[in-house]
């Protein structure tokens, strides 16, 4: 029987890193399979997770719970079949709720032992009011407060107020009986990305009498798009100060960079003007960058014309 983990939550929140740190420490004598689903043009996080694990299926192009549904299925299928997992974890897009993955697991005969949800205990109010914020929150059953050493006491029980609130309101339920889903939920504090083993051990989801009686809102019309910029030669004090100034519409930025000045290639990892650096053990062809927010096409176009060192690509048809 495979076991499997779904980890979910909105952009920038940390979610990769949650992914890698818990297969290191948690499940060094396992045989894992990761499952990402990118939002983007180019897969970022998969690039960084193959140098955690080897195998690595990306799911591009679009949401996992809708346009790919059946090519998820499928992808879920060959990886058993090639690798036989002992556990799989399926890493969503910030920009996708949860429930549809659990529901084709679930349809594949594998078993979901949670539902892991990470928020940004810091940023958390920037898009609060994001309807798939919202959504992933009531699909899942694990709310991790990440990033919880830059908030003081107050601040996070307003957090787990709020969160809670939203939980109430958006939580699964069978339409049915009007019975929650889940049989209970729980908060975690963490910072880093760091979990205890305990958390993915004797959790219980709890029975679904009819999956397709579930009550899923709507999805709502996702504004987030994503687009992608080529850096040119230039150097680490210009790019941070382009990355640390971009406008407040583009929510996210990732990438991985070669600059003249530093000898090794490195990763940029920006969300809601928190930026990290770490250094890529890999090669590539072109630096680039992710950008991720709402209505960035003008923004861009802006940011092209301002710094010399960026191009966006252009792409023509041919006949």
């Amino acid at each position: 029987m495979i076991s499997s983990f779904v980890i979910t939550g909105f952009l920038g929140v940390g979610k990769t890193t949650m992914l890698t740190n818990s297969i290191k420490q948690h499940f060094p004598d396992k045989k894992v399979a990761i499952i990402v689903n990118e939002f983007g043009d180019i897969g970022v996080d998969s690039t960084i997770l193959k140098n955690v694990h080897s195998e690595v299926l990306e799911i591009s192009e679009g949401c996992i719970c809708c346009q790919l549904a059946e090519e998820f299925e499928s992808g879920v299928q060959e990886i058993v079949e090639k690798y036989d997992p002992e556990i799989l974890f399926v890493e969503t897009s910030g920009a996708s709720e949860p429930f549809p993955i659990y529901y084709s697991l679930n349809t594949l005969g594998i078993t979901v032992e949670g539902i892991i949800c990470i928020i940004d205990s810091k940023n958390y109010k920037t898009y609060m009011d994001e309807d798939i914020f919202k959504y992933q929150i009531g699909g899942s059953n694990i709310l991790v407060l990440n990033k919880s050493d830059l908030v003081n006491e107050k601040e996070q029980e307003i957090l787990e107020h709020d969160i809670g609130l939203i939980k109430g309101k958006y939580n699964i339920k069978n339409t049915m009986t009007g019975v929650p889903i889940f049989k209970n939920h729980f908060f975690v504090r963490t910072s880093h990305g760091e979990l205890s083993r305990e958390i993915f051990e004797d959790i219980s989801l709890g029975e679904i009498v009819n999956l397709d009686d579930v009550e899923q809102a709507a999805q709502s019309n996702n504004a987030l798009i994503s687009k992608t910029i080529y850096i040119k030669d230039t150097t680490f004090d210009i790019l941070d100060k382009f990355i640390t100034t971009l406008p407040g519409n583009i929510y996210r930025a990732k990438g991985i960079v070669k600059l003249s000045d530093i000898e090794d290639t490195m990763i940029a990892n920006s969300s809601f003007g928190d930026v990290q650096y770490d250094k890529y053990e890999g090669e590539i062809k072109n630096s680039f960058l992710v950008l991720i927010g709402k209505d960035i096409d003008k923004t861009i176009v802006e940011l092209e014309n301002n710094f010399n060192f960026i191009n966006i690509p252009k792409f023509t048809l041919k006949a």
